[in-house]
């Protein structure tokens, strides 16, 4: 089976399909070994470990593209949603932007209908007008059939255009044939039944952070509120930050190493040196077969 084909019958499942958010090799490396079977390639996340800022649409596709070959590299058999962000440019470069992950053997692509670039304040998202988002997710869907990549389409209106306009927007994409669906922002249960409802039986995706800012719901609890994918983008890199930040006021206090760091042997061993090892010694000269 394909990446895209195993995705869908992940889905057939019943409860909800939790996604890490990975950004390199390291951290999709992670969480396979950890058990999970899917991921999604964050652009908060990229932009973080790229950009060491915020996501405001200023991480390229060509910035992305590598971070999700970086991610295959790790985990090849960990089935990625890929971050296209509003697809980098009109809907040709969509085109090329979904084909380009297709052929990579990305499981899903996530598109949306923000404007870019953004205005230069990090506050708001203001969207492109309907029918050109319309056609954005049209020619999303046209390049899929290429490689049978699913297509998730997201629309970012709620916060300045309100919820009829994305409840629209959502059941037009459903109407242009979108495989998953994401309305970014909703305001409370009332409007996630709307969008829920509004995918006509099709999943929906959320950043589960996002749904209840002061104490997320767990996996099970967004289930129940009729997520079939979820992400959680802050709950591998903040902790990863915060380790950093440990060996850093380590270092700073002339100590040689956090509280908090492996032994060198779990380090070496997360690293992969003995899987090296056994991997080359058939080509070491004079080590025999």
């Amino acid at each position: 089976m394909t990446a895209p084909e195993r995705l869908r019958a992940l889905m057939q499942h019943p409860g909800m399909i939790t996604m890490p958010a990975v950004w390199d090799g390291m951290s999709a490396k992670l969480a396979a070994e950890a058990g999970f079977k899917t991921a999604f390639l964050s652009g908060s996340c990229v932009a973080a470990a790229r950009l060491g800022g915020p996501d405001l649409d200023l991480v390229s596709f060509a910035e992305m593209f590598d971070s999700f070959n970086m991610v295959r590299g790790a985990a090849p058999d960990t089935l990625v949603l890929a971050d296209c962000d509003h697809g980098y440019g009109n809907a040709m470069n969509v085109q090329r932007t979904v084909r380009a992950y297709g052929r990579a053997g990305a499981a899903a692509v996530l598109v949306e209908d923000k404007i870019t670039p953004r205005a230069l304040q990090s506050a708001g998202k203001p969207c492109i007008p309907r029918e050109e988002a319309r056609m954005k997710i049209r020619a999303a869907i046209a390049a899929a059939k290429d490689s049978g990549v699913l297509v998730l389409a997201r629309t970012d209106c709620r916060p300045t255009a309100g919820i009829e306009e994305a409840v629209a927007r959502i059941e037009m994409y459903v109407e242009e044939g979108a495989d998953i669906l994401f309305l970014d922002s909703p305001d409370g249960p009332e409007e996630i039944k709307r969008a829920i409802a509004a995918a006509k039986g099709r999943p929906s995706f959320n950043v589960v952070q996002s749904l209840r800012r002061d104490a997320p719901p767990t996996a099970a609890e967004a289930a129940a509120m009729g997520f079939k994918i979820g992400t959680y983008p802050p709950t591998m890199l903040s902790p990863a930050i915060a380790g950093m930040k440990a060996g850093l006021a380590a270092m700073l206090a002339g100590e040689a190493t956090a509280p908090s760091a492996l032994s060198t042997a779990d380090h070496r061993a997360t690293l992969g040196y003995g899987d090296y090892d056994i991997a080359a010694k058939p080509y070491i000269i004079g080590s025999g077969k």
